[in-house]
């Protein structure tokens, strides 16, 4: 399991397609209105929240205006590479971390300057890993989301489930390409192989399963849909899946597993060529405050990586004591070193030998 130095320590040491524009221009301006004013690119979901809970707070405690970019990961990836440093008119990128660790290798991040963001030495050692150039800012945990009215918590915990004869057409997996499927990948490699790049076992033991899995899901509307439904008993997937279900009563749960939990994050990065480098360090410093951390959990449902900062019931009643701390609770980051080389490969051996036999 991957365990990284501190990014504060490093310091020290040495889906839409395209963007949509939702607020103002560009922050290719004058030097004045780039003290500003600051872009932030981010997810095309849950915008409004995010402006609730922490872009107006941060205007309204610095002065600085923020306008809001949007767009999918590999899109928003792509007009940063499109631009190669200069004048990528976004200064501040909230990205997932296989996205923000094959920008860095193409040279599209900078490093974050632990010295501007006091507030790195207030969060959890999982965000702060050396391996990226900025920090996590929330988190997601890979687990079962299962049907309590068909199976318990104890069958839902084990990988074994997904070979479970009894449970045969009415089970699913998520596809390698989406968050919970890498994740998914190296739980099974770390549970029945020699570690959690051990895909060659992975693989193997996915086929194995693969005619007893009705579905291999790309969203987590086509899961939640075929759990309500009742059309699937249980299915691997990240925690945030399981929090509408689980409020609106339906009889669901997730449950971590019992050997190989993962969890990917969530990274705030400042592109190379960013006009507003130290507004963006501000906002990155306010992001990963308590205030800001709480609002985000309350209003966004994200999992905060700043220990102080206040959960909600929402997200508790879905992943309990793991919240406080998923490392302690037995999680793991994956090094993305050993990811972003063997993603292409690994992409199209999953559909060779897992889902097209």
């Amino acid at each position: 399991m991957s365990r990284h130095t501190p990014l504060r320590l490093v310091g020290l040491s040495a889906l839409a397609a395209g963007a949509v524009v939702l607020a103002g221009c560009s922050s290719s301006g004058s030097s004045d209105a780039d003290s500003d004013t600051l872009v932030v690119s981010t997810f095309p979901f849950g915008v409004e929240q995010m402006q609730e809970a922490v872009f107006d707070p941060f205007t309204e405690e610095t002065g600085i205006e923020v306008e809001v970019d949007t767009g999918s990961n590999a899109d928003r990836l792509s007009q940063l590479e499109l631009a190669g440093g200069v004048n990528p008119d976004v200064d501040v990128v909230l990205i997932s971390d296989y996205y923000a660790a094959l920008g860095q290798e193409k040279g599209l991040f900078q490093q974050v300057d632990p010295e501007k963001v006091p507030n790195l030495e207030s969060i959890a050692d999982f965000a702060t890993e050396e391996a990226y150039a900025g920090p996590a800012y929330s988190y997601q945990v890979n687990g079962t989301l299962y049907r309590t009215d068909e199976i318990d918590a104890e069958a839902a915990a084990s990988w074994d489930l997904y070979g479970d004869d009894a449970y045969a057409g009415r089970l699913a997996l998520p596809d390698i390409s989406v968050t919970a499927g890498q994740l998914t990948v190296s739980g099974v490699a770390e549970t029945y192989g020699s570690g959690p790049y051990d895909v060659d076992t992975a693989f193997a033991t996915m086929a194995d399963w693969a005619p007893g899995i009705l579905h291999f899901y790309s969203s987590s509307t086509e899961v939640t849909n075929l759990l309500a439904q009742g059309e699937i008993v249980a299915a691997a997937s990240l925690n945030a899946f399981a929090t509408d279900l689980i409020a609106s009563g339906e009889p669901i749960a997730w449950t971590a597993p019992d050997s190989g939990a993962f969890m990917a994050t969530n990274r705030a990065m400042i592109p190379e060529g960013a006009a507003n480098t130290e507004g963006a360090h501000a906002f990155i410093d306010y992001l990963l405050g308590v205030d800001a951390q709480t609002a985000s959990a309350d209003l966004v449902g994200d999992l905060p990586v700043n220990p102080e900062a206040e959960i909600p019931e929402e997200l508790t009643a879905v992943v309990g004591d793991i919240a406080a701390d998923p490392v302690a609770a037995g999680y793991a980051t994956l090094d993305p070193a050993e990811l972003v080389p063997t993603r292409d490969e690994w992409v199209d051996r999953f559909a060779r030998e897992v889902t097209a036999p």
